[in-house]
């Protein structure tokens, strides 16, 4: 399907996840801010203009990933003009090279900040290990008058995705901290990193478990190279091992009616595991079986609200929803707007 064609939040049948417009605006204030052609480049990357106008939009992995190559080419720079020096075109496929040859998760690790801090001026981004916990910490130094939020989410976004790529499996955070004051849109934090977040400390980072640095690096060329031929729509929303249970998981549950979606026993009994075991693999893809159906559930409701013609109570049956008031509590914590609210505002994005 080509690029050209204008996305709003998913297309029907689409099995990845989602992504908040504010990405797709920070990406772009770069380009703006040069005077340069932004509309050449939504275009080139899928999404319509319009949904910029709606804060609460979302967009694809796959059409967010567009952008953020298409920025990259029109600025020869793979961080938004977020440095003073240009994080050139080039560069993150580089790394990837390179830290294949590391023999441990750590040493991948260490490589991959030096790297980082040799390509950039403005941030330093540092491993600190304290006993059973490990953190990636980004200070970034006092050019700015304010810190570069979007500067500190794109490199975090690259460097615990190119992590959890390194070692096949999803690494879970256990706390984020981040070196500025609360956004508005704090939420999508809590998909992105974790549930624990910290804001105004002195710097950002992300704190998971000592134990994972021991993990062995397990790609190579090869997979490299497929790796970076999807890349970054494979880091957006966190790294997404195809094999992995989370995603058996939400395939099953997408094929399935969602009247007919079994509990988290039978789910267990149906792939021949126990609950137990079931949980701790899930937990090591940094995942639980409850969230994986809340954001599945809320991508096909912004599914069914752009791209059908059923009621809102229909789509609330349809996702199971006992009352039409509970899947409005829930969508509006998902976006920030009621359905009828999100509908409206997708229908006059798609209006000649």
């Amino acid at each position: 399907m080509s690029l050209l064609r204008l996305c709003v939040a998913l297309k029907p049948g689409m099995e990845k996840g989602s992504i908040s417009i504010y990405f797709v605006q920070s990406a772009l204030r770069s380009v703006q801010d040069r005077g340069l052609d932004t509309a050449a480049i939504l275009m080139e990357a899928g999404i319509a203009p319009a949904l910029l106008q709606s804060s609460q939009a979302r967009v694809s992995a796959s059409h967010y990933s567009a952008l953020w190559l298409a920025v990259a080419r029109c600025l020869d720079d793979e961080l938004f003009g977020q440095d003073e020096r240009r994080m050139k075109v080039g560069s993150f496929a580089m790394m990837c090279r390179t830290l294949i040859h590391c023999p441990t998760l750590k040493s991948a690790l260490v490589c991959m900040l030096r790297f980082f801090n040799l390509l950039l001026d403005d941030y330093h981004s540092t491993l600190v290990t304290d006993g059973r916990t490990s953190r990636i910490v980004i200070e970034e130094r006092a050019r700015a008058q304010k810190p570069r939020i979007f500067g500190h989410e794109t490199l975090l976004m690259m460097q615990h995705g190119l992590a959890c790529w390194l070692v096949g499996r999803r690494i879970p955070v256990l706390s984020a901290s981040f070196a500025y004051p609360e956004p508005i849109y704090s939420a999508e934090y809590r998909a992105m990193y974790a549930m624990q977040l910290h804001f105004d400390e002195s710097a950002t980072s992300l704190t998971f478990d000592t134990a994972y640095l021991a993990l062995p690096v397990i790609q190579n060329a090869q997979t490299a190279t497929e790796f970076l031929r999807i890349a970054p729509a494979n880091i957006v929303l966190k790294y997404k091992n195809t094999a992995s249970f989370s995603v058996k998981i939400r395939r099953r549950l997408r094929a399935t009616a969602r009247t007919e979606w079994s509990d988290f026993e039978a789910f267990a009994t149906g792939l021949n595991m126990t609950q137990s075991t079931l949980r701790r693999r899930l937990e090591q893809e940094g995942q639980s079986f409850q969230s994986i159906k809340d954001q599945l559930r809320r991508d096909m409701a912004i599914e069914y609200l752009c791209h059908s013609s059923k009621s809102v109570m229909e789509i609330a049956v349809d996702l199971g929803f006992a009352e039409p008031s509970a899947f409005h509590r829930a969508f509006k914590k998902w976006t920030g707007a009621s359905p009828g609210e999100y509908r409206q505002r997708m229908d006059a994005v798609k209006a000649p």
